[in-house]
């Protein structure tokens, strides 16, 4: 990786490895067709430096240089799609996402954990203790995940790294790969540290963001109702006037019958 300024730092792997890679068609994706076409065209571009033969370079953003790194990877596709902003260092791209956009942590090792539920294609993955590294937000891997295998089923992210695997083969460089969730077993690049799967978010401003929608349902749970408008009271009926009775009601006096 390199750091916020594109500086190297501490490196995963000081060894080069030659590219072995896989790529695939944006149709053989399951959910391609249904995504919106910025996430399509994200995909595309992600999917057209997998058919170069780069391989992992540490410190690269640019697939001239014959590789790149993983984050130069993410940095190099969202300038392409018009993220001229983007940041750089995969520490920098996590803390950009959980600003901007709806991060969901992932804490299970289960693959089919409830906890990815949210996942969709374009969104980007975020790593941590894939190898030891000295700074305050301790994130050391990205990628950007693409959706399903068609035939397969599988989830499939797309990225730079020094050994990843697809369908069960070893995979080095720019390629397509299976996205797992870690087994909880030490990195294979420092012993002494445990890789673990941090989460992931939507780039912001790729689609609508659930960051929003949840504000916007909280804010009107939050509002208390309208007050119902106060009824008019009617008014209040006349009296019906009662009559007097007449005074020869009260004074009549019966007569007498005659014998």
């Amino acid at each position: 990786m390199a750091d916020a300024a594109g500086n190297p730092g501490a490196t995963p792997n000081s060894t080069p490895i030659p590219a072995q890679v896989s790529s695939l068609p944006p149709d053989a994706l399951k959910e391609y067709a249904s995504q919106p076409p910025k996430i399509q065209e994200l995909i595309r571009e992600s999917l057209a430096l997998t058919e170069k033969n780069l391989a992992y370079t540490y410190g690269s953003n640019d697939p001239a240089n014959g590789g790149m790194d993983c984050s130069g990877f993410i940095y190099y596709v969202l300038r392409q799609v018009g993220f001229r902003d983007a940041p750089r260092d995969s520490s920098e791209q996590y803390l950009w996402v959980r600003r901007y956009s709806d991060f969901h942590a992932v804490l299970s090792r289960r693959q089919d954990t409830f906890e990815l539920d949210e996942l969709q294609p374009g969104d980007l993955l975020f790593w941590s203790g894939t190898y030891g590294v000295n700074r305050d937000v301790p994130v050391t891997h990205v990628m950007i995940y693409l959706g399903k295998e068609r035939k397969s089923g599988k989830r499939l992210m797309v990225g730079a790294s020094d050994g990843r695997t697809y369908n069960s083969m070893q995979r080095y460089g720019v390629s397509v790969f299976d996205f797992t969730l870690p087994n909880g077993q030490p990195s294979k690049n420092d012993p002494a540290r445990t890789p673990r799967f941090d989460g992931y978010a939507s780039i912001p401003g790729l689609r609508p963001s659930n960051l929003a929608r949840n504000n916007n349902q909280t804010q009107a749970q939050a509002s208390p109702p309208a007050p119902a408008p106060a009824a008019s009271p009617s008014p209040s009926p006349a009296p019906t006037p009662t009559p007097s009775p007449s005074p020869s009601a009260h004074h009549h006096k019966r007569r007498p019958h005659a014998d």
